[in-house]
């Protein structure tokens, strides 16, 4: 979820690594949309989680009893739920493909949790943090502005808090929770990170008025 900016200072053999949003490209239209947003739709990013990819035998008692172990919660089995656990997330992408995240910005240390963790099994922890950004769009609108993009169906009788679905708006790939009546968050690939923001506050536009 960052790039890592080094500067060798001369004479050292140590380098400075500094943390960079995937939108750094966007930062001016996103101050401006947030200084101007109104209560009808806000977007703004949930920089710097630690998100890593699980892979594993959810029949496994040993690869369950360990995830839990670091996560605080039990791996969701049931498709496209959400399960909230010790400072972290778990969302159900497949079968045996699980989606960890903090809950809170910090350093990328999961993947060797859940490493540990799960030594000599037959399973699998990437951190994926890199590679991705998460966001947090809100508002009145929000559903209308998510519809303007992406073929879910958003009534809340079918989709829901405590739920998630791989979809895509427009042409980025997305993972949408909703986390409230009027708010998601969104896992977003960081290759489409600034054309999405571009997009979507395109799309919110009209429905601001």
């Amino acid at each position: 979820m960052w790039n890592e900016t080094r500067s060798n200072v001369p004479g050292t053999a140590s380098a400075i690594v500094q943390a960079e949003s995937p939108l750094v490209g966007v930062g001016d239209l996103l101050k401006a949309h947030q200084a101007g947003a109104a209560k009808k739709f806000r977007l703004e990013e949930r920089p710097f989680r630690d998100l890593v990819n699980l892979r594993g035998d959810a029949n496994d008692a040993a690869f369950l009893n360990a995830v839990e172990s670091v996560t605080g919660c039990r791996l969701p089995v049931k498709p496209n739920t959400v399960v909230r656990g010790n400072g972290y997330d778990v969302l159900w992408l497949g079968p045996d493909e699980w989606l960890v995240r903090s809950q809170q910005q910090q350093a990328a240390t999961l993947e060797g949790k859940l490493t540990a963790a799960l030594a000599g099994q037959f399973a699998a922890a990437v951190d994926i943090g890199s590679g991705y950004t998460v966001l947090e769009i809100s508002g009145e609108k929000v559903s209308d502005v998510i519809a303007r993009g992406c073929p879910l169906d958003l009534h809340p009788r079918v989709f829901a808090p405590g739920q998630c679905a791989q979809s895509h708006y427009f042409k980025a790939s997305i993972v949408l929770i909703p986390v409230a009546d009027t708010t998601y968050e969104l896992v977003v690939r960081r290759s489409f990170a600034d054309y999405f923001v571009r997009i979507m506050l395109d799309a919110a536009e009209p429905l601001m008025s």
